[in-house]
């Protein structure tokens, strides 16, 4: 499925709702892995064990620079605690673990969205635990970085998006509960070499995410 703009908006709203659908499920996806990486303060490295229940908040005013390293380039992005304090600080938890890596970019819609962070890789599964929904302030722009959920309330896990086009704010804005963590600060050229490697909405050989670190700030 592709997004040219313009598109009527029943297309819009199509593609947004198979953004939900594709999105973790409650039950999430098996035991949250542990690895070695920096604590969720983007401090020294160290034996983390990931979180299993909804960790705390990033606090306000903090930001945070996550780096996902994969074949296409590295994406360096702005984690923001004001925009979502809870989710920021769900997504800054599991990428300071080790959560994300070896994770792949399991979905990609030219001109919408590229989607990962599910350890199963199929659209269903997530750390085994989920979050508290938050109000969306912010708009959807490209390189804007959301957290993927069902339609279902608080139903957020490990499941990330990042957005390729502006045109895409629409179908995004109509539902307005993706709940936005940050933006893209470098490698756009890496989210849009991704999208462009894709050959079907669930790439048969997608793009790993080799290594996720986080930085403070």
């Amino acid at each position: 499925m592709t997004l040219a703009a313009p598109r009527p908006a029943r297309a819009l709203l199509s593609i947004a709702a198979a953004l939900a659908f594709a999105a973790c499920t409650t039950s999430g996806g098996g035991a949250a892995p542990t690895a070695t990486g920096g604590g969720p303060d983007g401090g020294s490295a160290a034996a983390t064990e990931c979180p299993t229940t909804q960790p705390a908040p990033l606090p306000a005013g903090e930001t945070r620079t996550v780096t996902i390293e994969t074949d296409a380039g590295t994406i360096a992005i702005k984690v923001q605690a004001d925009l979502s304090p809870i989710a920021a600080g769900n997504f800054v938890a599991l990428a300071s673990c080790g959560y994300y890596d070896g994770v792949v970019f399991h979905r990609v819609v030219p001109g919408f969205v590229i989607q990962g962070g599910d350890p199963t890789g199929s659209g269903s599964g997530g750390p085994g635990y989920t979050i508290q929904d938050e109000p969306v302030t912010a708009q959807y722009s490209r390189g804007t970085v959301a957290m993927a959920r069902t339609p279902q309330p608080n139903s957020v896990g490990s499941q990330f998006f990042i957005v390729l086009d502006d045109t895409a704010r629409p179908a995004l804005a109509s539902a307005n509960t993706y709940q936005i963590i940050g933006t893209v600060e470098s490698g756009m050229d890496a989210v849009d070499a991704i999208a462009a490697a894709a050959d079907a909405e669930l790439p048969s050989n997608p793009v790993v995410m080799t290594e996720v670190s986080v930085a403070n700030p």
